[in-house]
């Protein structure tokens, strides 16, 4: 076997008895220099060579039937591979100039003449051998560095993004002190003036109308309060998926209109001029999370554009989208500010006095519920005092109308031949009873063997299949039921305590019709049967 890192050297001849004189002038040398030697007995078999293997240098022969050496020589410096290997013609006769220009001019570096002295041969071999070895220490050392460089760039890569992380880490931990410190200042305002408003209710002697605002002052800054509680914990719940929508039909137009005029009504618009423009636009959603996108969105508006500003509202449907736009005149979003908009804890004005108010999660709730939706959220803002733009995008649904309600006549429900797949004892004996208690003719199985036994015996044309079975699981037990053309018809009811949209999604492609989640209810299981 040839060994990749040392100098070879290729020895063509179509003489076998000139191919072992030449080769054994340097077979002593080869060994004593750390080199490998190859012979190939015509220029076609040389090439093939040249394919397989780098070499340090060719002795090739002249004068060979077929292929001559120069052809074949031709034939190598032609493959850009080895078009750099140095070739020695061996010739039995005294070329004359033009002989050896012909020679040159098909990559000839040197010629040999017969009978060859050892001496000369192994000192030109040795000259091209030893610029082969310091070649190959160059690509040694090539690899070696770009190995080197490789590690480099990586530990590079690998500090930048620690210091990127560490960089991270310190904004959000200051994120999170300015939080602190605004929710410190947030809980206090409101709690000052209801402590000073209860204290006042206390004094004896106090006037009815000192009362009454005392007591406005009450209603107004706990309602306050409320609100600040609520959104922390709705961001909680929504950054955590712990919010499920109630979808339905909702006219997105009609609910923008029913905010404007709920704030309005509580004069939260009073020295502003807000121009309303929304037409009927449906989408799938729910409605009490929908109307907290919109008066997050209306009361930002509001927090930061001045008495005597302009707030444009339009909602509607453009295209295959239901669009929300609000833009106001105020203050503008700094342009350092804008790509961080909608991260948690953000706000522009961090000032002591702390104008505003806020805990600067409105907007990160806004995006939150917007793509809970399955919409987008855009701000935008030419600068400080230049106002601000916000355009939130839904998927549009047509209106469909809901089907008038029809009474249900109270009558026998159908029975059916169910079968029950269930290693848990206590469960399937509990299922067992309510499927007999509803009429059913009920047959059981403690594992999936079993149970695909008996579904062949009984035919029966409910089955319900828990997942986590013993030896074959509730998979493979539904393929096997569905290649069988005595039970592939049955309706195949999984029993699992996996719910994620994934375990549905194999449960389906197994074969089972429908996808059941552990503790089943009464009404589920009575709806997937009927």
């Amino acid at each position: 076997m040839l060994h990749p890192s040392k100098p070879k050297i290729l020895v063509v001849n179509d003489d076998s008895g000139s191919l072992i004189a030449l080769t054994s002038l340097l077979v002593d040398w080869v060994q004593q220099n750390d080199c490998e030697m190859v012979t190939a007995s015509s220029g076609q078999q040389a090439l093939r060579e040249v394919l397989k293997h780098d070499f340090a240098v060719i002795l090739l022969d002249v004068n060979m039937p077929g292929m001559d050496g120069f052809e074949t020589a031709q034939a190598i410096h032609s493959r850009e591979r080895s078009s750099s290997v140095p070739i020695i013609f061996v010739t039995a006769f005294l070329a004359d100039e033009m002989d050896r220009l012909k020679g040159y001019q098909h990559g000839a570096a040197d010629y040999l003449f017969t009978p060859i002295i050892p001496q000369i041969l192994q000192a030109k071999v040795s000259v091209f051998v030893a610029l082969a070895k310091k070649n190959m220490e160059l690509h040694d050392q090539t690899q070696t560095l770009r190995q080197r460089t490789a590690e480099l760039i990586s530990s590079n890569k690998r500090l930048e993004s620690e210091m990127n992380q560490r960089k991270l880490a310190v904004k959000q931990n200051k994120a999170k002190d300015e939080f602190l410190a605004m929710l410190g200042h947030e809980l206090r305002n409101p709690l000052s003036a209801i402590t000073s408003a209860a204290a006042l209710i206390a004094m004896e002697g106090i006037s009815d109308e000192a009362f009454g605002r005392a007591k406005l002052i009450l209603d107004r800054q706990t309602r306050h309060l409320t609100r600040i509680v609520d959104d922390l914990l709705d961001l909680g719940r929504v950054m955590s998926g712990k919010i499920l929508l109630e979808r339905k039909q909702v006219d997105f137009g009609k609910l923008v209109e029913n905010c404007a005029d709920t704030m309005a009504a509580a004069g939260r618009m009073q020295s502003r001029t807000v121009n309303l423009h929304a037409e009927s636009a449906w989408l799938d959603g729910d409605p009490a999370r929908l109307e907290q996108i919109v008066t997050n969105l209306i009361d930002n508006a509001l927090k930061y554009t001045p008495d005597g500003g302009t707030i444009d509202i339009d909602a509607g449907a453009v295209g295959e989208h239901v669009r929300l736009r609000i833009a106001d005149n105020g203050v503008g979003i700094p342009p350092d500010l804008l790509p961080r908009v909608f991260d948690v804890f953000v706000q522009g004005d961090i000032s002591l006095d702390r104008t505003k108010g806020g805990l600067g999660i409105g907007l990160a709730l806004v995006k939150q519920l917007v793509e809970l939706h399955g919409g987008t959220i855009t701000a935008a803002s030419a600068g400080n005092g230049k106002g601000s733009t916000f355009k939130v995008g839904f998927p549009c649904q047509t209106y469909v109308e809901p089907p008038p309600s029809v009474a249900h006549e109270d009558g026998p429900k159908p029975t059916y031949r169910v079968l029950l797949i269930e290693d848990n004892h206590d469960a399937r004996e509990m299922m067992c009873a309510m499927l007999l208690a509803q009429g059913h003719t009920v047959y059981q199985a403690s594992d999936g063997a079993d149970g695909l036994i008996v579904a062949g015996m009984h035919r029966p044309e409910l089955i319900l299949i828990d997942i986590g079975l013993p030896g074959i699981d509730g998979y493979q037990v539904a393929r096997e039921l569905r290649a069988n053309p005595d039970t592939r018809e049955a309706r195949l009811i999984a029993l699992t305590g996996y719910g994620l949209e994934t375990d549905r999604a194999r449960a389906l492609a197994a074969g089972f019709n429908v996808h059941l989640v552990k503790p089943i209810q009464l009404d589920e299981l009575n709806a997937a049967l009927h």
